[in-house]
């Protein structure tokens, strides 16, 4: 072999090993690593995460990722209670409950036998069940959405898992679409109402902080969020700094009972007969926000969220 068909062998044994490397990784940075293994990836704590074969008997700690599964076209066996409770999902009544968001069952989830558990990064309880589902070799792994772009590499993910990438194009690319053509409304805006969000329990009013998804959403439709220029307010809703702000809209999400929480925000704001003085609510601005949209993460409807707020705002 000559100096120049030694030359020609190399770059076609480079190119080659170059096309195996990209073949093996998907957009999201999983990837097959050797034989025996069918997927890796990295979850939302810096874990690295090896699934063995793709998975058949899958659970979910947790709701909303529950329907982010089910979105990404895979098959659940086992859910929390909130699925059935809060989130009213239609789900194969042969489906066991293995307990609450905030505390399930391990002892519940290991007798079902699982390959593939969905954890959330931000329940304390999550974390410990961690180290003893790893003890029982039992796959799993945490995710953490707050924002549109946290559901879309969840997403991403999960239909690597499924191999389901029509449903991420369905599911998730289209819907940033017209999250885009909403935003890019923005443009011809000349005025900024102002809005303050609120979330009402039994027990108590609060403001939401301005990083929320909610009042991110709100942001960057163009609205003015009164707590990013008001920040005492998360600590004290006093109605004297919301009087001189003087809102256009008083937007409120109801933790656990609706009614109760209604009831506690009539009670709030009628400690203060001034109340009635604001313009959110002489123009009847004043709302809560549904919850499938709202409260709990809207997944595949993120998009309907948006809309939502930009035609009550605008």
């Amino acid at each position: 072999m000559n100096k120049r068909q030694w030359l020609g062998f190399l770059c076609l044994q480079l190119l080659l090993v170059s096309i195996l490397l990209s073949c093996s990784r998907t957009d999201t940075g999983t990837k097959n690593l050797r034989a025996g293994t069918y997927l890796q990836f990295t979850d939302a704590l810096g874990n690295s995460v090896t699934l063995a074969a793709k998975p058949k008997r899958v659970i979910s700690a947790f709701g909303s990722y529950c329907e982010a599964w089910l979105e990404a076209g895979g098959e659940i066996i086992g859910v929390t209670n909130d699925v059935i409770s809060q989130r009213d999902f239609s789900i194969d009544r042969n489906t066991a409950i293995i307990g609450t968001v905030k505390h399930p069952s391990i002892e519940a989830i290991i007798a079902l036998e699982p390959d593939f558990v969905l954890l959330s990064a931000d329940i304390p309880s999550h974390l410990v069940l961690s180290d003893i589902l790893t003890q029982s070799g039992i796959a799993h792994a945490f995710f953490k959405v707050e924002h549109f772009e946290d559901f879309l590499s969840m997403l991403n993910i999960l239909t690597d898992i499924t191999g389901r990438k029509d449903l991420y194009r369905k599911n998730g690319l289209e819907v940033q679409e017209q999250i885009q053509s909403l935003l890019a409304k923005r443009t011809y805006r000349v005025q900024k109402p102002t809005v303050l969000l609120v979330r009402c329990s039994a027990l108590s009013v609060k403001a939401l902080a301005s990083d929320t998804m909610i009042n991110v959403m709100l942001t960057e439709l163009g609205a003015d969020n009164l707590v990013s220029r008001r920040p005492s307010l998360l600590s004290d809703l006093g109605m004297e700094a919301i009087l001189e702000e003087n809102p256009d809209f008083i937007l409120a999400i109801a933790m656990g009972d609706s009614d109760q929480a209604n009831q506690a925000m009539k009670e709030y704001f009628a400690s203060n007969p001034a109340w009635k003085d604001l313009k959110a609510v002489q123009q009847a601005h004043y709302l809560f926000l549904p919850k499938e949209l709202f409260q709990y993460k809207p997944n595949a409807r993120w998009s309907e969220s948006y809309a939502y707020l930009e035609n009550i705002i605008f």
